[in-house]
């Protein structure tokens, strides 16, 4: 009985600890979603009109990052008659161009993989949550689960005769 207490004792614990993990990195998920997207925001720059996707959104978003990043590349591409900055001369003045371009694409980019390593964090806190509360409710002693005491087996004595 004592290991049965013992062992619903530990599981409560460890769904309290998976509990509070996961309301920590559900936060911390939202909180860097909300930064970034602020982050986004603060800069004022709206998806290009001739974008595949979201044109004349505002980046503040994974989506409307990676329309933004597309964009650009068309862009520097059209203005480099089709050459990346690596097959661009080192004197060439379209070069500086192409590097501005990569620069920014990779910026928009990091801020779309924030996205996602935030949106991860929070889907990974939801998992901890429900992990956690299920081993809290594993671990919860009930009436049902109490172990009975067994009755003595000593029976008790017997008169067979008023005088004995």
């Amino acid at each position: 009985m004592t290991t049965t207490r013992t062992a619903n004792r530990r599981a409560r614990i460890a769904g309290l600890v998976a509990v509070i993990a996961g309301l920590v990195m559900l936060g911390a998920g939202a909180a860097t979603w909300a930064t970034v997207s602020s982050q986004l925001s603060a800069q004022s720059i709206t998806v290009s009109e001739d974008a595949a996707f979201l044109a004349g959104d505002t980046v503040d978003g994974p989506l409307s990052a990676f329309a933004q990043a597309q964009v650009i590349d068309k862009h520097a591409l059209e203005a480099t008659g089709g050459q990346t900055y690596a097959e661009l001369g080192q004197d060439d003045p379209l070069r500086a161009t192409a590097m501005n371009a990569s620069f920014l694409r990779a910026s928009l980019f990091t801020s779309v993989v924030a996205y996602g390593v935030s949106a991860l964090v929070m889907g990974l806190g939801v998992l901890f949550g429900l992990m956690g509360w299920s081993l809290r409710s594993l671990g919860a002693d009930s009436a049902a689960e109490k172990v009975a005491v067994p009755a003595t087996t000593a029976a008790p004595a017997v008169r067979l005769h008023p005088a004995v």
